[in-house]
């Protein structure tokens, strides 16, 4: 596992599920984790874990959508560490609805959220990056249906797509400036998310049994087997990469 020593993070949904478990494993990895999340006290319970096992952080309530307090929380993260090196763009929201169904209101809610909330961060984590004058890696978390959408899925498909192309655009305006923008994009990963997106338990498994049948590795995934490549794109051995997509999904989508 990459060294990650002297690195601050900073994780957005890190309350919850991937963001967590990322935000978790970076702090095994030696990093100073920021753990910001729109719900305080499950950053605060995350931080919370880190410190018990021995690591460093610092939980910060933000949402992604407001920039104002995108910057406020960016700033509380170089108050207290004095620098930023990484930022994973992790939070994001699911829905699922008919193609036909799907609303303006879904639209924007998802767009906002996924891909505003992407855009904004990636800003502002950027300008102080570039304001310190040693780089930075910028990791987003997308999805595989950027690549392949499901029909009740469309608007989150979409919005993750946009996600999928910050990488590419963010890439090539920040390069100049040491900056790499990274992603990686999961698959069907069993998480307080995807538990919200159908709650009848017996309609859950039937469904994560039907996906699992389509999966070349046999299983859906758990944010834990999504942390090594997080930890990776953080470190110094993704160095030589930008504006590329790790697909980690069991073989969901091959490309």
């Amino acid at each position: 596992m990459s060294d990650l020593t002297g690195k601050v993070t900073v994780v957005t949904g890190a309350g919850s599920g991937i963001g967590s478990a990322v935000a978790e494993a970076l702090a095994r990895a030696g990093a100073s984790v920021v753990a910001t999340d729109r719900n305080g006290p499950s950053a605060e319970a995350v931080r919370d874990r880190i410190l018990a096992a021995g690591g460093e952080a610092i939980a910060v309530t933000m949402d992604v959508t407001d920039r104002s307090s995108v910057v406020a929380g960016l700033a509380a993260a170089v108050d207290r560490y004095g620098q930023l090196d990484v930022l994973f763009n992790n939070a994001g929201i699911l829905r699922e609805n008919p193609f036909l169904e799907v609303t303006e209101d879904d639209w924007r809610q998802l767009m906002t959220v996924n891909g505003l909330g992407t855009l904004i961060c990636t800003q502002e984590a950027a300008k102080i990056m570039i304001a310190q004058g040693r780089g930075g890696k910028i990791v987003n978390t997308t999805s595989i249906t950027a690549r392949q959408a499901n029909a009740n899925f469309a608007h989150y498909a979409a919005s993750k797509a946009v996600v999928s192309s910050l990488i590419q655009s963010g890439a090539r305006a920040l390069a100049p400036h040491g900056i790499t923008v990274m992603g990686f994009a999961p698959g069907i990963v069993q998480t307080e998310m995807w538990e919200g997106v159908q709650t009848d338990p017996s309609a859950r498994r039937q469904k994560m049994d039907d996906y699992a049948k389509k999966i070349l590795v046999g299983r859906v995934s758990t944010p834990e087997d999504l942390t090594p490549i997080a930890v990776f794109l953080a470190g110094p051995g993704s160095d030589y990469m930008t504006g590329q997509v790790v697909m980690v999904d069991g073989g969901m989508v091959l490309v």
